[in-house]
């Protein structure tokens, strides 16, 4: 430390400052002052020595038991004697460091210096240009500002210091290591420059120049400093700028190209507004908002006016964006602009000019929403009430579909203002809406009445409840002789989507569910060709319904206890007649039909409390097992419900197992099912033994989500061993392998199931059928579902079995509509696809390779529906692994690989571009001839995977530009206009 050489001294007190840092916390008050001393002092030695200086400064910074004035004092020897700026990085660091330190620990000390220590900081920071430094000192100008020290005359250099930087212009050097972006510069800087009203006689000049400036970057900056700003300003210090803000502004929204400047421009706008709504008055100062508000009136008003129309919308979003601050300018702005804006609405008779009025009508009309009710003694548009109705309500006659768009919406915006439209305008709006909803040509406008009056149906339950529900009863029931079969089909669906629109409060559910049940009885009656179509849009209401009666538990059960027992007793009926009465009721027993009815019942079940699902289903289950009918409404059946005995003339009710599958695979998990384990006994035997593969299958998936919520222990032991005991002789040969296969498939999952998640094949469909009990224990992660996946692995071989059971990975993998889901209350594990990928896909290409020729297709078959639904970034690590079999896949005549391996394919172009590019020959060659494929949906895929090889690297692709285009020509003139929209994206990109 004496050593005359200053390179050595600079060594000696680099080793005292290192083992400083390494233990401040241990020393003593009194060792802390002599090291204090020794450093000061050291400040005056050569520069050589002073960056060992100011660590060890750093480490005394951080002792806790430094005495009163040391830190003063230390600040003081820095400000004195060292040239911060002279020194590198890292060391100006230190000091920065030093000063946050003491900043957080000896704050009244440091203030105790007055303005002293704000000049001392400015002459350290002067001149700063790293960002990682400029980072620290922009927190210390804000910690200056937001505790208060004392700036005293220097707060114009304190502003020039920090102002300086403005507008950051700083790009990261690629691969930087600190991480530092611009916006984190940006942000910081900001922060400091918005902080005081201090800056303001400074600030806003410089935000005025930067405004005007050509950079875009610099008109953003500025304009979000100015938003900032007025947080925290008040009329003092805005009074001087208003004028050349709002010219500014005004010029900037008229002029403006950019979206974001004028985004930003309205948002400025809007806070300056705020600003000004917000500062306290004495009874001697001017009120700003008025003058304010007054210019901007002056400058946008006329040309709401204008008969071009060119300037009309920026002034109204500029309008819009000033009113939107404060109630007193809300009123202040639509005193002047409504009447205006109603006047003009009636001179100018065109369509397209109306609209773009009432769309400026209805930007104030939202802005009315934010203040909730609608004062009498101020509200302008309360006084306008008859002529804004009148605006809108003619706007819903127009024979303009988009003036129509713009009514509705403004409807729905008057009908949430509380107080503001009359009884008498109420029954308008619900005579409006239903004419809109059932007899205007046009979906769009159907469907927002529609949308309209599910908004405001909550708002007025009774008027809806009182006279809209009875109009569209009314309407449901008509049979009009002037009327073609196909134009009363279309009014039914649209009552019935109406009926379904309204039903979001109790109240209305109470009127409107007895109406939909009514229509489904008397439809059911009918026998004319259609039948099922109108059933089936009759449970697609009932659907909408209960989804909308799950949040509300009184709703909720109000809804199941009506609901399903009625749709039980109409099909149950119905099955009774099937043998007697074959056209009675025939339409409750198509496939389509029973299928919609699955969502009814399982979206009124899920959601129902353990008390009352429990009671509920000890009513379901014995009807199923025991036939007691006694709970369903008008129950007097011509013979004995009993769907699991055997018999032919029984075929029409086992159909029916597919609703008590609906509803005992929607009940929570807590819930007991009575006589589950004879349950489970009989629906493994129809599965196993019915000759329709429709109840086979509904009856597989019930077991197997039975199965998958079934507690663990002997009994699921026991079960599961019976399942695997019936299926693996069906399996082997015979007439039922496919059904053997169906139930393999479904179990397999529920084995899995405690595993992950699943989804069911559709019902009716083959090839879905023999994953059922495989998914359920697959997504569990059973320890039987490894053994059946193989048993399912082992069946690709098999030249009659092979393609089904390959078929069985996408349903294994692919999330269930109807059960195995997380929205039944499934038990699916996180994860499970990921685990049976690990576990199966390196078994699926084993066997591929040693599979015969006949049979590879199966193989590749399974693989790519794994993959189509493995997590594409599980699926980007395994590619160098796979890509080869996919690529093989493409040679594969099968359709289904086809189009499941390109769907396969395309992300990964998008997200794993460097290993793609590696065979890119091949994917150009394989997509390319595939665009000709005989198959539509093949060559759509196809084409967009040819669309995705244009994200690969252009040096990559250049080589085969000419001969993409050239080859992407001929599906130009594709029959189908799919496919051509396909081409035209690819080809241009190209």
């Amino acid at each position: 430390l004496e050593n005359t050489d200053p390179r050595t001294r600079g060594r000696g007190i680099q080793l005292l400052s290192q083992v400083l840092l390494q233990c401040y916390s241990l020393l003593q008050e009194k060792e802390v002052l002599h090291l204090v001393l020794f450093y000061e002092n050291r400040l005056q030695d050569h520069h050589l020595v002073i960056p060992s200086v100011l660590q060890g400064l750093r480490a005394l910074s951080m002792c806790e038991v430094l005495s009163p004035g040391l830190a003063v004092s230390v600040l003081k020897a820095i400000f004195q004697e060292v040239h911060v700026q002279s020194l590198l990085q890292l060391d100006r660091h230190t000091v920065y460091s030093i000063i946050t330190n003491f900043m957080g620990t000896r704050e009244e000390e440091l203030k105790g210096l007055g303005a002293d220590f704000t000049f001392g900081f400015i002459q350290v920071m002067d001149g700063e240009k790293d960002p990682r430094n400029l980072l620290v000192a922009f927190q210390i100008v804000h910690d200056l500002i937001i505790k208060n020290y004392a700036l005293g005359p220097f707060v114009e250099e304190l502003f020039e210091v920090t102002s300086c930087y403005f507008p950051i212009d700083f790009t990261p050097p690629p691969s930087d290591p600190h991480g530092i972006q611009r916006e984190d510069l940006i942000l910081s800087l900001r922060a400091v420059l918005a902080s005081t009203p201090q800056f303001a006689e400074f600030l806003l000049p410089l935000l005025i120049e930067k405004m005007d400036s050509d950079l875009q970057s610099a008109k953003l900056d500025s304009l979000q400093t100015l938003t900032a700003c007025c947080a925290v300003y008040g009329q003092k210090e805005l009074q001087e700028f208003l004028p050349s803000l709002w010219s500014s502004l005004r010029r900037e929204v008229f002029q403006t190209a950019s979206e974001k400047v004028e985004a930003e421009c309205l948002a400025a706008l809007h806070a300056l507004s705020a600003c000004l709504s917000c500062s306290v008055l004495s009874s001697d100062t001017e009120d700003l908002l008025d003058s304010f508000l007054s210019s901007i009136l002056q400058d946008c008003r006329h040309h709401l006016c204008e008969p071009d129309m060119k300037l009309v919308w920026p002034s109204a979003k500029l309008l819009q964006a000033a009113a939107g601050a404060s109630l007193r300018a809300y009123h202040c702005i639509t005193r002047s602009v409504l009447p205006l804006l109603l006047e003009q609405y009636t001179k100018h008779p065109q369509s397209s000019q109306r609209r773009t009025i009432l769309e400026m009508l209805l930007g104030f009309l939202e802005l009315q929403q934010k203040w909730g009710h609608v004062e009498e003694d101020e509200s302008t548009l309360l006084s306008l009430r008859v002529p804004v109705c009148s605006v809108v309500f003619s706007a819903l006659t127009d024979p303009s579909v988009q003036l129509q768009l713009v009514g509705i919406r403004a409807l729905t915006v008057l009908g949430s203002l509380q107080g503001f439209l009359s009884p008498s305008d109420l029954e308008l709006v619900v005579d409006h809406l239903i004419r809109l909803a059932l007899h205007e040509e046009d979906s769009q406008s159907s469907e927002a009445a529609m949308e309209a009056a599910g908004s405001l149906a909550p708002v007025y339950p009774k008027v809806f409840s009182g006279r809209m529900v009875p109009r569209l009863e009314e309407e449901l029931q008509s049979e009009r002789e002037e009327e073609s079969s196909r134009d009363r089909r279309s009014l039914r669906q649209r009552c019935l989507q109406a009926l379904a629109a309204v039903s979001i409060h109790t109240s209305i559910v109470r009127e409107t569910v007895p109406v939909l049940l009514q229509h489904l009885r008397k439809v059911q009656k009918g026998s004319e060709a259609g039948n099922a179509q109108d059933v089936v849009s009759v449970c697609q209401s009932l659907h909408r319904v209960a989804l909308q009666c799950q949040q509300d538990a009184e709703g909720c059960w109000y809804y199941h206890q009506t609901v399903v027992p009625c749709l039980l007793a109409m099909a149950v009926q119905a099955a009774m007649q099937e043998s007697t009465h074959p056209l009675l009721g025939k339409a409750l027993l198509e496939e389509e039909v029973l299928a919609a009815m699955v969502p009814v019942i399982s979206a009124a079940t899920t959601h129902l409390s353990p008390e009352l699902a429990a009671q509920s289903v000890s009513h379901v289950v014995p009807l199923f097992l025991d036939g007691e009918v006694s709970f369903l409404p008008q129950n007097s059946f011509p013979c004995s419900f009993q769907p699991f005995e055997d018999g032919e003339c029984l075929e029409a009710q086992r159909r029916l197992v597919i609703l008590l599958m609906a509803f005992v695979c929607s009940l929570p998990r807590d819930v007991a099912i009575p006589q589950q384990e004879r349950l489970l006994r009989e629906l493994l035997a129809l599965s196993c033994s019915c000759n329709c593969p429709f109840t086979a299958t509904i009856a597989a998936k019930c077991f197997a989500g039975l199965v998958n919520k079934h507690p663990a222990g002997q009994q699921l032991d026991e079960i599961l061993q019976l399942a695997v005991n019936r299926m693996e002789p069906g399996l082997a040969e015979g007439p039922r392998r496919t059904q053997a296969l169906t139930l393999l498939l479904w179990v397999r999952p529920e084995l899995d199931a405690r595993a992950g998640e699943s989804r069911g094949g559709q019902p009716g469909t083959d090839s879905a059928l023999p994953p059922q009990v495989t998914k359920a224990l697959v997504l569990r992660y059973h320890p039987l579902s490894c053994h059946l996946t193989d048993k399912l692995l082992g069946l690709l071989c098999n030249a009659e079995l092979g393609p089904a059971a390959a078929d069985g990975f996408s349903l294994l993998m692919a999330e269930s509509p109807d059960v195995l889901h997380k929205g039944c209350h499934a038990d699916v594990r996180i994860m499970f696809r990921q685990r049976f990928f690990t576990d199966n896909v390196p078994k699926l290409v084993q066997g591929f390779h040693g599979a015969g020729p006949d049979v590879k297709a199966n193989y590749l078959k399974g693989l790519s529906h794994v993959l189509n639904h493995l997590p594409k970034p599980v699926l980007v690590t395994e590619l160098p692994t796979l890509l080869s079999l996919l690529l093989e896949a493409l040679s594969c005549s099968d359709r289904v690989v086809q189009l499941s391996t390109l769907s396969c394919l395309q992300p990964l172009l998008l997200e794993a571009p460097q290993i793609m590019s590696l065979h890119v020959d091949t994917l150009v060659t394989k997509f390319l001839s595939l665009t000709s494929s005989p198959t539509m949906a093949v060559r759509i895929a196809a084409l967009r995977c040819a669309h995705a090889l244009t994200s690969l690297p252009t040096t990559v692709l250049l080589p085969y530009k000419a001969r993409v285009i050239r080859a992407l020509a001929k599906p130009l003139d594709d029959k189908k206009r799919l496919v051509r929209k396909e081409a035209v994206a690819a080809r241009g990109e190209w």
